[in-house]
């Protein structure tokens, strides 16, 4: 089923906190499909579509967007979140959605139910990583899509 990474990408990440930055192994090849077009191999290259999972990331789009209207009834971006906000914010909320999981995990209810629980945890990982990038750099602060 899975082969050991180290032979793929000739490093081990298992316990790396540096960013990773794939290279192909053999640029050099070339793919050639039966209607004669050319590419260079996948080796080396994130594999988005097998990484995600379609209906995780759907359901996690329907919670953002059920999210978006405000208290005061006024509709956010989509992407407002993206302007910055602290990371202790994200750990108080990451919090309170994991007690939430643990909950339902534990057959108990919660305050929000399982699913919601899982995409507001989702929402406050990526937020953290996103402060935690911006802060090595690694995303334009200028520009947050909209």
């Amino acid at each position: 089923m899975g082969t050991d990474a180290r032979s793929i990408l000739g490093r081990d990440f298992s316990c790396s906190n540096e960013a990773t930055a794939f290279q192909a192994g053999k640029q050099d090849e070339i793919r050639t499909f039966k209607t004669g077009a050319t590419r260079d191999t996948e080796e080396g290259k994130h594999d988005y579509e097998g990484y995600l999972s379609p209906v995780v990331l759907e359901r996690f789009a329907e919670y953002m967007t059920k999210h978006r209207i405000q208290p005061d009834g006024k509709l956010r971006e989509s992407d407002n979140w993206q302007m910055g906000i602290p990371q202790e914010s994200y750990m108080k909320s990451a919090w309170r959605h994991f007690m939430d999981w643990w909950k339902e995990h534990r057959g108990l209810e919660s305050r929000e139910g399982l699913e919601d629980a899982l995409c507001g945890l989702m929402f406050n990982v990526m937020g953290y990583l996103h402060e935690i990038l911006k802060k090595n750099k690694k995303v334009n602060l200028t520009n947050s899509g909209s």
